[in-house]
């Protein structure tokens, strides 16, 4: 049974020049979805969100298989938000809100996910209250490649913001986007690769 990669069926959104925006138009995806406030590294409701999303996608992965339709489970993704942009290239993370994502193949079902959020509350106690299933539609986009530490993020989201979008007459049309390349308990993190994205609207 050949196995659904959605990182190499959508190619594009996944990859990235190396400290350099390009733009890319994202078409609606399919995400599982969990939302929560603060510094990721200090809030228990990240570590249970992610937990969530993850028995979840692997619950569905499992269900598919069983149905002769089994794929691959998708990088861990996040969209972080702030009153302040500056918020991000500051790095004051108490200030964010976060909505973590696992993309999902489009023929998963509302139905199919209820019954994956059942057997994760099983086996996890509980889940995240915010856990479901959404489209995610962000069209024009810009995007590069970080690689290194997630804290070391800033002074090119500061290019972002302060030349990159300005120059090409852009302005925010959604959240920040960071797709996670890289395992970050089993990279170092000069190693880490992180899909940085904007959404984006002509001025």
């Amino acid at each position: 049974m050949d196995k659904l990669d959605l990182k190499k069926i959508r190619k594009a959104l996944f990859t990235a020049p190396l400290n350099r925006f390009v733009p890319v138009d994202v078409p609606p995806v399919r995400y599982l979805m969990a939302d929560g406030h603060g510094d990721p590294n200090a809030a228990p409701e990240y570590r249970h969100a992610v937990e969530s999303l993850y028995a979840s996608a692997y619950t569905l992965k499992f269900m598919a298989k069983a149905a002769g339709r089994d794929f691959v489970v998708a990088p861990l993704e996040g969209l972080w938000s702030a009153p302040d942009p500056e918020s991000f290239t500051a790095r004051r993370k108490h200030e964010w809100d976060w909505t973590m994502m696992i993309m999902v193949p489009d023929e998963v079902t509302e139905e199919e996910f209820t019954a994956a959020r059942a057997k994760a509350a099983q086996k996890l106690g509980k889940v995240s209250p915010s856990l479901r299933l959404e489209i995610l539609d962000e069209g024009l986009s810009l995007q590069a490649l970080h690689v290194g530490s997630y804290d070391d993020e800033g002074p090119l989201l500061k290019i972002l913001h302060d030349e990159v979008m300005p120059q090409g007459g852009y302005r925010f049309a959604g959240p920040h986007h960071e797709i996670y390349l890289g395992d970050p308990r089993k990279t170092e993190a000069a190693r880490l690769r992180t899909i940085l994205r904007q959404p984006v609207s002509r001025c």
